[in-house]
């Protein structure tokens, strides 16, 4: 059967959109393609993952604004597979569905007083100030004069810089007004970067690093002694250009901090061994690290206790299982191959396939998920040639009785109206996001659906 290629896209972040963008490039605009996401807007990661100070790369929302608003592409927020929708319900409706979900939650340290209140997953925190409605009712009192951040990526840096930001820096950005009246009540003075490795294996990226040091009152430290570079480290940092250059920027701040409100302490080598408090956090305390023979983090048996009354651990993100794929508990990924979804027997699965960090785990930078559709886009089109299947129905049938409904994009643009209505009336920048399901969901409504 020869006609129309329909396709159903799970998740409208940078993978999902990038794969549309694949498809009506590699397939022809006349491919029709329907995306769904489990919240009333799109863009995923761009508008829930990347931190609100950074507004250049939130222009990536506009650029995958565009291939939303593409010939043959549709809309359907407030949709959540195996809820609203199964696996059964896209495959008899589509040629291919696409699973694009992302990964939504962080690993943990596996130390004791994990689970202490003042203990949190960096991925809260971030939903937290980047308006996710998942998070819009978690309270976070930052009490506590000194917060440690577990991790040495571009995550954790955010964190640690929004920590230390003033609320007058972020008044112009799109956190949501009850966090940024949180921010201004915050007590936090001193902010301490934990890795567990030397600082030529560190995560961030150079720029993001860069931006600790333009912070309006905070100053930046790092011990010296932690930025003693071994044989490998030199010899990694010499061939390597980005650890080059975090090495300089680190070494940059090895003298005294300055006398500015608050601090933040990049600290190298050391591992969390427990986190210390009854009732709640009131410390955290780390052993010392080496690399051993083969590379490997290992203990020294030294340990010092750090007086913090909140701990943010950002170690990396994983996906969660998809209702009724398979999962790799152990790679925290959709067994795939090149995007094809592996049955248990190894074999691909037919019309099923992931792109994004379900396919390959949570690796690269938002670019990298254009490459990573076009992949699976390839393989998807080889599989299917010119087979078509014949529909039991349309996606309308289930969703258009549903309450409350679906949302459409036409809807999303209401959504989106209202936050830069929100921002005017406030005085604060291009928009103000509302982060509450039933704010959300009203601000979507037409007047005559009340």
């Amino acid at each position: 059967m020869t006609g129309t290629l329909r396709v159903a896209v799970v998740g409208s972040g940078p993978a999902g959109l990038y794969t549309v963008e694949a498809l009506r490039r590699q397939a022809g605009e006349g491919t029709r393609v329907d995306v769904f996401d489990r919240l009333p807007s799109p863009y995923g990661l761009v508008r829930y993952g990347v931190a609100p100070d950074h507004p250049s790369i939130k222009s990536i929302a506009r650029y995958l604004q565009g291939v939303l608003e593409g010939p043959g592409v549709r809309f359907f927020g407030c949709v959540e597979l195996g809820r609203d929708v199964s696996r059964a319900d896209l495959l008899e409706r589509y040629d291919a569905v696409v699973y694009a979900t992302g990964a939504m939650v962080d690993r943990r340290l596996g130390v004791p007083g994990e689970d202490l209140p003042g203990s949190f997953a960096a991925t809260d925190f971030v939903n937290w100030y980047c308006g996710h409605p998942d998070a819009a009712d978690h309270s976070f009192a930052l009490d506590a004069e000194e917060v440690a951040v577990i991790g040495v990526g571009n995550v954790a840096v955010d964190v640690v810089r929004i920590l230390a930001r003033t609320v007058d820096e972020l008044r112009a950005t799109d956190v949501p007004e009850q966090v940024l009246d949180a921010l201004a009540r915050s007590r936090v003075r001193r902010v301490h970067m934990i890795g567990r490795r030397g600082p030529a294996h560190a995560k961030f990226t150079t720029k993001e690093l860069r931006e600790l040091g333009t912070l309006a009152e905070a100053s930046v430290h790092v011990p010296a002694a932690d930025m003693a570079l071994d044989e490998a480290a030199a010899a990694l940092a010499e061939a390597d250009r980005h650890v080059r250059g975090n090495i300089k920027v680190l070494t940059g701040w090895t003298d005294a901090p300055g006398g500015r409100p608050r601090r933040i302490d990049v600290r190298f080598w050391r591992a969390p061994a427990e986190i210390l408090g009854s009732g709640r956090v009131e410390g955290l305390r780390l052993e010392r690290t080496r690399l051993d023979g083969s590379g490997r983090v290992t203990g020294t048996g030294e340990f010092e206790d750090l007086p913090v009354g909140m701990v943010l651990r950002s170690v990396g993100y994983q996906s969660v299982p998809l209702a009724g794929l398979p999962f790799d508990e152990r790679s925290k990924v959709v067994p795939n191959d090149g995007g094809r979804v592996l049955g248990p027997d190894g074999a691909p699965l037919p019309r099923e396939y992931v792109a994004g960090w379900v396919k390959r785990g949570p690796t690269g930078v938002v670019g990298t998920n254009k490459s990573d559709a076009a992949e699976t886009v390839r393989n998807l089109l080889a599989d299917l040639g010119d087979a078509r299947i014949e529909p039991t129905g349309t996606i309308e049938d289930l969703l258009d009785h549903r309450d409350p409904p679906a949302v459409r994009y036409e809807d999303w643009l209401r959504l989106d109206a209202a936050e830069a209505a929100l921002a005017r009336s406030l005085g604060r920048g291009e928009r103000v996001k509302l982060a509450r399901w039933e704010a959300m969901r009203a601000a979507c409504r037409t007047p005559d659906q009340g």
